[in-house]
């Protein structure tokens, strides 16, 4: 998935948390929350608060739905509060490959 199709399907699929979501559609997506949360930053701070605000609930759906794709319910990016090392964890999980087929599609 290049990163055109990456932001259009997580943008179609803005709070769907069921499915599967490949690494390459995850990834490009965190690249470009990342580069357009400094851009709205570099703008000013309430531009940048919105665009946070804006991209949160997608951006929780296709973690939800990566995790899927490892077969791990998407409840686990909870585990994300726990400081540093649930971070690694989730990101750790995030990098892996797919698992096939599994419960969730």
């Amino acid at each position: 998935m290049t990163f055109g199709q990456s932001i259009q399907s997580c943008f179609r699929k803005y709070a769907e948390f069921s499915g599967r979501a490949s690494r390459s559609e995850f990834w490009w997506w965190v690249l470009f929350v990342f580069l357009v949360i400094i851009a709205g930053n570099l703008i000013g701070e309430i531009p940048g608060a919105l665009v946070s605000l804006g991209t949160l609930l997608p951006h929780f759906a296709v973690t939800s739905r990566r995790l899927h794709d490892i077969d791990r319910s998407g409840w686990w990016q909870l585990i994300g509060f726990i400081p540093l090392l649930g971070w690694a964890i989730l990101v750790y999980w995030c990098v892996q490959d797919s698992s096939g087929q599994n419960a969730y599609g």
